[in-house]
């Protein structure tokens, strides 16, 4: 018999099943929120620097809408791919390449002396961060095996992550104000740093050990279907459904058709269709959209609502935005705890969407002066839909195969990203909608059109005539928040349904007693077989080691 080599590759099957994280796991954790947190971050960093770049950079109106944007499109452009890649060649190894490559661009950016140069080098920050974000979770899923334990690990990136879009705001106003305007780029480097050092010594290295050919022809039909789809749904939010946009969302549509029928003709995949038949998978993903939905959706009013109709300052309404998350830390933990003692994770899941509903519900009887109210529904509808992320999180990790962990992962985060845009652009034109219904048929063009174009015109009138006009675009504004409000909650009670019926049966987590209960495992997929000198664990694996 031969002998095995002394360090063979890591993957899935070569740890026991169910063995408890230690120490080494839990810090490796914290090694990995670092980059997932400065990846949340970047999407919301520019917000107060973009005034000292304009002033510096001098970009054209183009060019500053694409130093905004270079950065999310490339990211979900890239996820699909990275996360199949990752499955293949390593998740330790592609997490590093991006961190390398997110430092250097990190740089790059700060000291970019053109707009060309900031849009190239926004480009590879979306290309660094979409390696990060489904190794940072395929390693989660790699190194905590106890179902409880990963369904801990899991809250924590949850909430790691929904925080790092606030924060990056913020941070962004601060380092601007005493700094100039490339520290916020240079911020990212001490933990890029930190994970290229402790990252090889704490992190595990996983992969698919039998991969296969990689799906070349996949990569362009991905990009060319997620990228028009995004494009297309941001601007319809922005600027309303004009052809071209239109025309751009039906280009992807149809690309996504030919993306998913080469998945189901392909002999090697990108996506194996195998990881939609596991059970609940496929209606996780779905959900997930849903929750992204709402949460972008109401960020798009809350975000106009504090600056335009209560009139705060960027950093002000920044700071005051932080407000809720003071219930939203303690929403995922919560909703792990509750899982962990009992309560089936389905019905956890319906909670957590019904709790987003009465957030919006609290947003409808909202007026032009409902700070608190404002804040307190946004508290409430983001911490329910940090329970929806973070068990759907934990619910498709456990269900998927360990050896697909990656793709998995890059699944949730691409369908995050159409939910968010999607949210932005139907509840966006709903408001906008309503806004412009309730605006006087008399007022200029451009005050018909948007909240901001109505207080431009208005600066531009007569005192009193100004100040009439602001009072009833305000007023227009915010009906259109609480009718948007309305529908999205409608949709979540919708949602909460849909989670009784369509997670039944698919325990995937600590209420099914093991690893993966519920989850198809390597043996599930075409073409595999288990892995010689593996058996199942018992169902009280878990419950046995923890004693």
């Amino acid at each position: 018999m031969t002998n095995p080599p002394s360090n063979p590759p890591s993957t899935p099957s070569s740890a026991a099943p169910n063995s408890l994280a230690g120490r080494r796991e839990w810090t490796a954790l914290c090694v990995l929120m670092l980059p997932l947190l400065l990846v949340s971050m970047d999407v919301s960093v520019l917000y107060f620097a973009i005034p000292a770049i304009t002033a510096d950079l001098e970009p054209s109106s183009t060019q500053q809408l694409w130093i905004f944007d270079m950065y999310g499109f490339v990211l979900a452009g890239l996820l699909l791919t990275m996360g199949s890649l990752a499955d293949r060649i390593g998740r330790r190894r592609l997490l590093l390449a991006g961190a390398a490559a997110f430092g250097l661009a990190s740089v790059a950016a700060a000291y970019a002396q053109t707009p060309g140069q900031l849009i190239a080098a926004r480009a590879v920050l979306g290309v660094g961060g979409a390696t990060l974000m489904p190794s940072t979770m395929a390693l989660v899923r790699q190194m905590f095996r106890d179902a409880r334990q990963r369904a801990k690990a899991v809250a924590v990136w949850s909430g790691v992550m929904t925080g790092g879009v606030a924060l990056g705001s913020v941070l962004s106003g601060v380092l601007v104000e005493n700094f100039w305007w490339g520290s916020v780029f240079l911020v990212n480097l001490p933990a890029m740093l930190m994970l290229l050092v402790l990252g090889p010594i704490l992190l595990p290295e996983s992969r698919d050990p039998a991969p296969g050919r990689f799906d070349l022809l996949g990569v362009p039909l991905s990009l060319a279907a997620v990228l028009p789809v995004i494009w297309g749904l941001k601007e319809i939010a922005a600027h309303g459904a004009h052809p071209g946009y239109v025309a751009s969302l039906t280009v992807g549509l149809l690309f996504a058709a030919l993306f998913v029928r080469r998945q189901r003709t392909a002999a090697v995949p990108m996506i194996p269709p195998s990881l939609f038949r596991a059970r609940g998978f496929g209606a996780a993903a779905g959900l997930n959209l849903v929750a992204a939905f709402a949460m972008m959706g109401s960020a798009y009013f809350t975000t106009q609502y504090l600056q335009s109709v209560l009139g705060k300052s960027p950093l002000s309404a920044a700071l005051w935005s932080l407000v809720p998350s003071v219930v939203i830390g303690a929403a995922a933990p919560l909703a792990a705890s509750l899982v962990a003692r009992g309560v089936r994770r389905p019905v956890v899941v319906a909670g957590g969407f019904t709790v987003s509903a009465a957030g919006f519900a609290l947003l409808v009887p909202a007026g032009t002066d409902s700070l608190w109210l404002v804040l307190a529904g946004a508290g409430v509808l983001a911490a329910g839909i940090v329970v929806v992320m973070s068990q759907i999180t934990d619910l498709a990790l456990s269900t998927a195969p360990p050896e697909r962990a990656g793709t998995a992962s890059a699944v949730l985060e691409t369908g995050q990203e159409f939910g968010g845009a999607l949210g932005m652009a139907v509840l966006g034109s709903v408001g906008t909608a309503v806004f412009r219904g309730g605006m006087p048929d008399g007022a200029p063009g451009p005050a018909r059109e948007t909240l901001g174009g109505a207080l431009a015109v208005a600066r531009a009138l007569p005192a009193r005539a100004g100040a009439e006009l602001t009072a009833t675009a305000r007023t227009a504004f915010t009906h259109g928040m609480t009718v948007a409000a309305v529908c999205a909650g409608a949709l979540l009670l919708a949602a909460a349904v849909a989670a009784l019926l369509m997670l039944r049966g698919a325990t995937g987590g600590p209420e099914g007693g093991g690893e993966d209960a519920g989850g198809a495992g390597a043996a599930d997929l075409p073409g595999r077989r288990a892995e010689p000198g593996t058996r199942p664990a018992p169902a009280n694996a878990a419950r046995a080691q923890a004693g």
